[in-house]
């Protein structure tokens, strides 16, 4: 059966398709109808559909899986993007991409700039690296977005793990020499819909093509952005536990995550104008919701 959705959106039930999901004319595609396990089912999704854009929020997340399957983290961040990107060249869509700040090996100690040569520390983030160049390569018109420590009241994320935790255990540890953008998957959907009404009004230019920086406004380690979660999550009832920092040596992983993978979002305002705001409100907002979901 042919559809005609105005955004065809990969990632199923992710984040941030699902929060793309409450905007007219989005259509969600998903395991099994949508695999980059099964190249087939892109080629099927894509003779099915014809939106006016794509947006490929479909990813291989788990960053130390990756490190042990790193042929798995390839087809899903790397070959079965390409294959989208070719097929959204064929039929004249615009693709919007999303990409990491795992990209980057977080020795810079400054923000990073979408020119920053990528330096990626682990699979996952040389998976997404690779990604990005193999969709611009095949699909020019695309537009790659490098977010960061996305978050929401769906799904699985740190925020909400931290308010979840919180209502569990008396004490909880949390790295805080790792800092960041926190993003809301909400904020990043907003900035997305404001990209694709731009390019409606405007038509497709080719200034847009490229990498652009989009991620929550003001940085933070994880340890006061859980401690922000918990006590906003505290104020509408949930527990309030003991917060203890401890370094990234106190908490060893099979995969190396940036130590300061702060993203400068200038390109991305002065093009179109528009740019997730600041964390904080958003951090408020979610940890209501998840504490109102918890019944």
């Amino acid at each position: 059966m042919l559809h005609n959705p105005s955004i065809l959106v990969t990632g199923g039930h992710g984040q941030l398709a699902t929060a793309l999901a409450g905007h007219e004319g989005v259509m969600r595609v998903g395991r099994p109808d949508f695999d980059f396990d099964r190249p087939g089912t892109i080629d099927q999704i894509m003779a099915e559909n014809t939106p006016e854009f794509v947006v490929n929020a479909a990813a291989w997340t788990a960053v130390d899986a990756a490190e042990t399957d790193a042929e798995g983290a390839t087809r899903a961040n790397h070959a079965g993007p390409a294959r989208l990107a070719a097929a959204c060249r064929a039929r004249g869509i615009p693709l919007i991409h999303i990409s990491t700040d795992y990209v980057f090996s977080g020795d810079k100690g400054s923000p990073y700039m979408e020119t920053d040569p990528v330096d990626p520390r682990s699979v996952y983030g040389s998976t997404k690296a690779a990604g990005e160049q193999a969709v611009l390569a095949a699909q020019p018109d695309s537009i790659i977005l490098r977010t960061a420590w996305v978050y929401s009241p769906y799904n699985r994320n740190f925020v909400r793990t931290m308010v979840e935790a919180a209502a569990r255990r008396p004490t909880l540890r949390v790295v805080s020499d790792q800092i960041g953008n926190p993003t809301s998957a909400d904020a990043l959907a907003q900035t997305i819909m404001h990209i694709i009404r731009q390019i409606r009004e405007t038509g497709w230019k080719s200034d847009y093509a490229g990498i652009y920086h989009a991620a929550g406004q003001g940085a933070t380690s994880w340890y006061d952005l859980a401690c922000a979660a918990v006590a906003a999550a505290a104020r509408h009832g949930n527990p309030q536990p003991v917060m203890e920092p401890i370094t990234t040596a106190d908490w060893p992983t099979p995969a190396r995550r940036p130590a300061d993978a702060r993203l400068d979002c200038t390109r991305l305002q002065e093009t179109f104008g528009h740019a997730p705001g600041p964390w904080q409100p958003e951090v408020e907002r979610v940890a209501e919701l998840i504490v109102s979901q918890q019944g």
